[in-house]
């Protein structure tokens, strides 16, 4: 297990992680989500023992990233937004040098780049320079550095960055694949790849966290995204006055005419999705109003990342009260002018 603790990072007097905590279990594929400048690289470069941290702890399998960094390091493989590849030199002899930095056993060297190689599906351009290769095989070569020696645990930072449609499939297969053997730190900004390969989440932005769960979970938790799209004929007004009386309804968000007593609603809903679209469509029918299409838009990844992002940090009780409480030294200031007076 990898366990980060109370991780904080300062640059001069900006604070670009706050305090955070996480953890990334045994064989998972960990999820780390957040805007442009939310402090994801930061803390996968502080977690890699990259970047030193202002405070907090990082363990890797038992070993502290700052107290003992070699034995932590041993464990990690990493791979940076910007593969760390060196472009005058071929893709293997680069896999090769990787491997001694490594300390790969030399008999074991040849076997292993050959298996990373054949991972990433990068044995045809072996001999290639790396100056010369497309930016998604230079993705690809950064990646198999990542994966040489094996490390119990993957810091990778956006992947899949350069990749075309067919390489990304392939790739996320690899990542998926990883779980067997390899816990696995994850950011990308393409939601709907993060859906498909990871367990659980991290929602990071301004250097706060704002969420650390399932996918599930987190998707169950927006209700007020739910929307259902129903497509009546008859009556505008009777169908409009069912449907916002109907029990679960929030409200009529859009109403569409398409012409012969046809209408498009698209409506809010609270609670139960089934249930409130069950009784919409009752309600409608004992009204003798036509449904020629009902469906509800179930919440998504992309909805909890635009929520979450955008809510306020909830404050401590501490900080609430001290919001709360008048500025004495203020009213201490008034109450002597009076006496002045």
């Amino acid at each position: 297990m990898v366990t980060i603790e109370n991780l904080t990072k300062y640059y001069g007097n900006n604070r670009a992680v706050n305090n955070i905590s996480f953890t990334i279990n045994d064989n998972e594929i960990l999820g780390f989500l957040g805007p442009n400048g939310a402090g994801k690289s930061t803390t996968m470069n502080m977690i890699a023992g990259y970047l030193p941290m202002s405070s907090g702890t990082v363990n890797i399998f038992g070993s502290d990233i700052s107290k003992d960094p070699v034995k932590a390091k041993q464990n990690i493989g990493y791979l940076p937004e910007i593969p760390p590849v060196y472009p005058d030199m071929r893709v293997n002899e680069y896999l090769s040098f990787c491997a001694g930095l490594k300390k790969v056993p030399s008999s074991r060297k040849s076997e292993e780049i050959k298996r990373v190689m054949g991972l990433l599906k990068i044995e045809d351009v072996q001999k290639k320079l790396i100056k010369n290769l497309s930016k998604g095989y230079k993705q690809r070569v950064g990646f198999a550095q990542a994966l040489i020696g094996n490390p119990k645990f993957l810091i990778l930072d956006e992947p899949t960055v350069g990749l075309d449609p067919n390489q990304l499939m392939e790739v996320r297969e690899i990542i998926k694949s990883l779980r067997k053997e390899h816990s696995v730190i994850f950011s990308s900004h393409i939601l709907s790849e993060v859906s498909a390969v990871c367990d659980r989440v991290v929602i990071i932005n301004k250097g706060d966290i704002k969420a650390v769960d399932t996918i599930e979970n987190l998707e169950k938790s927006v209700s007020g995204n739910l929307i259902l799209h129903i497509k009546v004929k008859g009556s505008r007004t009777v169908a409009s006055n069912v449907i916002e009386l109907t029990d679960g309804v929030k409200e009529i968000t859009k109403i569409d005419s398409e012409g012969n007593d046809f209408f498009k609603f698209d409506v809010q809903l609270e609670g139960d999705a089934d249930q409130i679209r069950n009784n919409v469509m009752t309600e409608l029918l004992k009204n003798n109003i036509q449904i020629s299409e009902i469906f509800t838009d179930k919440p998504n990844l992309e909805n909890v990342f635009i929520e979450l992002i955008n809510k306020p940090l909830k404050k401590s009780g501490l900080q609430e009260l001290l919001d709360e409480t008048p500025d004495i030294s203020e009213n201490s200031e008034n109450d002597n002018d009076k006496e002045e007076e």
